[in-house]
């Protein structure tokens, strides 16, 4: 049976609440707008009035639109107000004290039809079900800030909601131009579920002092296309939020990665919540405001570094025949640099070169470079079939296989080929830099310089000294990234560096989560991409990435940090096991047509 719901009642008109209204009112449906503070009220009016008016202005509706939207909300200071409503939606703070007090009253003034809907992303749906008079009508219904523009709204069931309610209210969110996902009754349901796992370790990350804010929160935007970096999302959604949603996480889950970093407690008692108060994170040009001004933690240059006191980089040695080595070479090509492109036979040496004519010929059809350019970056490009060819090198690069004893007799032959002075890197993203260090007798010139693939498109080089590495050749390695045109990111010698160490771990929740039957990969990956904007969901990544590979790195942080959290999901060791290793073997998470 169809249950219409044409007059909506929002309850709270905060932030969220005015925007759910707004997106209600444009729809064509009735809406009533709650708030016991009538500057709140007013709030809600001026901003739907200003919003409308930017529509017209842009031509998105006509002036009799606007006027129909604006007649079509009402406020009120009187919970009284939503008697004749088919659906109340509740969006006040999150305390369960405050929302069970507006449950219980709403069951004395709405009829026994309508639907209850909380907004909550933290609180118990179930527990708030329970304490009302018709638990059976009782749902969640999660919108994501800002409301207008977010597509994705979890609908939350608990064992007591009635399916007719879920129906309907399914049915709104998409007549509404929503993407509903259907979910169960757990703290953070499946988007906040995986996000704030994640903002949790990138503030203990940041609190550890392993890496500064900007470099965190750039590592993340570079290195995996994110919008926003984890710190600076932390001060958009309020530090004092994050750490009510983390709370109610880590009361379920008693997962350490769940349980707030200290420094999350420390930011709200003091007041300084992000955005809303002008300062959290980062400090804030005033309350309310998105710029980000200069403060006693803004560094001090442009990130670059100052100089290394070395003569210049004039050329690299690059040592792999793979797609990364063919990569990194034709960045430093393209960048001027002479480039000896080294393999283990001249052959595949060779191979190497052409794939990189090939990428170069890419850009040309692409109009990206010009012809002239193209053949300049190939001119420099030299093939050897040995390392004997790095004698006179200023800056070593390997990307080798992913194994450490290949990497050591790697860079125990590089010790004995390169000149006093050569620096020499490893690309390396999840093994001990420092072991390729202690290969040599010269660990004050091993650094890590961790690409990122297709290293001639990604931004990002993550710079990682171990305790031996000296200053002169991390200034090296940082003026050389401002040259080929990177943003390199400084951090220390431990697994994951910044981007893996917190990729992995939500990825691997991601996993948990089908394992665990509490939402489909279809659904988690939709979640991922409309509610956290993220390009690509979790599976559609693993399956990118390569699920051997995705262990592989998942193992490491495990045994470097002996967190229980972090231990494989045993569904992607299983497909492992299986030979299910995603897009490159036709089947992972998903299944692929085979390639031609």
């Amino acid at each position: 049976m169809d249950i219409p719901l044409s007059t909506i009642a929002v309850v709270g008109l905060g932030t969220m609440g005015t925007g759910i209204s707004e997106v209600l009112a444009r729809a064509g449906r009735e809406v009533i707008g709650i708030d016991i503070n009538e500057i709140a009220t007013a709030h809600a009016v001026a901003a739907l009035e200003a919003s409308t008016a930017r529509a017209v202005e842009r031509g998105r509706v006509t002036e009799e639109e606007r006027r129909g939207m604006l007649a079509r909300f009402r406020t009120f200071t009187d919970l009284q107000a939503a008697a004749d409503a088919d659906l109340v939606i509740e969006v006040v703070p999150e305390s369960y004290e405050i929302k069970q007090q507006v449950f219980r009253a709403l069951d004395g003034i709405v009829s026994p039809g309508t639907i209850l809907a909380t907004g909550t992303n933290a609180l118990s749906v179930t527990r708030l079900a329970a304490d009302s008079a018709h638990p059976e009508r009782v749902l969640g219904m999660h919108f994501f800030n800002p409301a207008p523009a977010m597509k994705l709204v979890e609908v939350v069931s608990s064992v007591l909601t009635a399916p007719t309610a879920v129906t309907a209210v399914t049915a709104l969110a998409r007549e509404l131009g929503k993407e509903p996902v259907a979910v169960g009754d757990r703290p953070g349901f499946v988007a906040d579920g995986l996000l704030f796992g994640y903002l949790n370790q990138a503030a203990a990350m940041y609190e550890a002092k392993y890496a500064s804010r900007e470099d965190i929160d750039a590592a993340m935007r570079l290195g995996c296309g994110l919008p926003m970096g984890p710190l600076a999302l932390l001060d958009l959604i309020g530090v004092d939020t994050a750490r009510t949603v983390l709370e109610a996480m880590y009361a379920a889950s008693r997962d350490r990665l769940h349980a707030p970093a200290p420094i999350l407690r420390q930011l709200s008692e003091a007041g300084l919540t992000g955005r809303k108060s002008g300062r959290g994170f980062y400090t804030y040009e005033e309350p309310g405001s998105g710029t980000v001004v200069r403060d006693a933690l803004t560094p001090l240059d442009d990130g670059r570094g100052g100089g290394s006191g070395r003569p210049a980089v004039r050329s690299v040695g690059v040592a792999g025949s793979g797609t990364m080595a063919s990569g990194i070479a034709e960045v430093f090509a393209k960048a001027g640099y002479v480039v000896v492109l080294a393999a283990r036979s001249q052959e595949k040496a060779d191979a190497a070169k052409a794939r990189i004519a090939k990428s170069l010929g890419r850009s040309v059809d692409k109009g990206r470079l010009t012809g002239e350019a193209r053949d300049d970056a190939l001119a420099l490009i030299t093939p050897a079939g040995s390392l004997d060819a790095f004698d006179d090198v200023d800056l070593a690069v390997e990307a080798v296989a992913e194994d450490l004893e290949v990497k050591r007799q790697l860079f125990a032959a590089l010790d004995k080929v390169c000149k006093p002075g050569a620096v020499l890197a490893t690309t390396t993203s999840s093994l001990p830099v420092v072991a390729c260090a202690r290969a040599t007798t010269r660990p004050r010139d091993v650094i890590g310089m961790h690409f990122f693939n297709p290293a001639p498109a990604m931004k990002l080089v993550e710079v990682v000294r171990t305790v031996l590495t000296s200053d002169e050749a991390h200034a090296t390695v940082r003026e050389v990234c401002a040259t080929i045109r990177k943003h390199p990111v400084d951090c220390g010698d431990r697994a994951g560096f910044i981007v893996n160490a917190l990729l992995f771990p939500y990825l691997n929740n991601a996993v948990k989560m089908v394992q665990e039957h509490y939402a489909t990969l279809d659904d988690i990956d939709a979640a991922m991409k409309l509610g956290g904007g993220y390009p690509m969901g979790p599976f559609e990544l693993l399956d990118v990435v390569g699920l051997d590979v995705s262990l592989a790195i998942e193992k490491v942080l495990h045994r470097e940090f002996r967190d229980p959290g972090l231990a494989p999901a045993p569904l992607l060791e299983h497909l492992v096991a299986a030979g299910c290793l995603g897009r490159k073997t036709g089947r992972g998470f998903r299944e692929y047509a085979a390639r031609r």
